[in-house]
């Protein structure tokens, strides 16, 4: 569940089957007087394009009923719910959901139809808040993948520890500080505060503090951890250690957020 907020309305956005689809009930609210969605359904331009869209789109549509319903339209007395037009014709544009998030739901092109009918003004927002949305969720799957990259790198790096670094007799608490301890190498490198002092200082936010790392933080802590496992396993000592991978890191940074790439490097 997401939400936009449009010319002051909130408007809910589901996932269906992997499409985004929109609240229509949320985006009536900006419309001005007593209107309903029945009033927008049992327009024929409205039945067309729906009649289209699910023509390119759903093959189990029922064109039979959908024509039985078309040739209404024009009549005064036709009115026909989302439900029924639903059930009827086995479209499936339209969602009508009960519950907390309940309301009428539309696929996008179809919400985007809508917001129309409300006016061209709210169908420009509308449109421009999705894109924002969706510009949003991809940085996030951006972050997403650039997370799971640097735990599965911290695997390299915590068998680098296991081989080189741990005592052939050793407890299972000896040996979590021993993983703890080079945990905060990179901590202290990468973002110069140790997980216990970051949990100290944030403590209402949860997880840690890799957690609320940037991307270009991630990949180049997904490089360190790489790094910092070749390092272990040449013996070089921590120190020489930490130092090495804060410089390393200060570069990759440099480089990451200002592209500060030598150009004699690239010809």
């Amino acid at each position: 569940m997401a939400k936009i907020v449009v010319q002051n309305t909130e408007v809910n956005v589901v996932k269906v089957n992997g499409e985004d689809y929109i609240c229509i009930t949320d985006m009536l609210r900006a419309k001005d007087g007593d209107f309903f969605i029945t009033d927008w359904l049992r327009n024929r331009n409205t039945l067309e394009f729906i009649g289209i869209w699910e023509k390119v789109y759903n093959p189990d549509f029922n064109y039979g009923e959908f024509a039985i319903i078309k040739s209404q339209s024009g009549l005064n007395r036709f009115k026909i719910s989302v439900k029924e037009f639903v059930a009827r014709t086995n479209a499936i544009c339209l969602q009508a959901k009960a519950g907390r998030y309940g309301g009428t739901y539309a696929h996008k092109d179809i919400a985007f139809e809508f917001a129309m009918w409300i006016s061209p003004e709210f169908k420009i927002y509308i449109v421009k808040e999705f894109q924002r949305l969706k510009s949003e969720e991809q940085k996030m799957l951006g972050w997403s993948a650039k997370r799971e990259l640097s735990k599965i790198n911290y695997r390299i790096h915590t068998d680098a520890i296991k081989t080189h670094l741990l005592p052939v007799e050793v407890t299972r608490e000896q040996a979590s500080h021993i993983y703890a301890d080079e945990a905060d190498v990179l901590n202290v490198a990468m973002f110069g505060t140790t997980a216990r002092r970051w949990r100290e200082e944030n403590p209402d936010l949860k997880g840690n503090i890799r957690d609320y790392a940037s991307i270009n933080e991630l990949i180049c802590l997904s490089n360190m951890e790489n790094l910092n496992a070749v390092f272990i396993e040449q013996g070089m000592p921590q120190n020489e250690r930490l130092i090495k991978l804060n410089k390393i890191a200060i570069h990759q940074m440099s480089v990451l957020e200002c592209g500060d790439i030598d150009t004699k490097l690239l010809k």
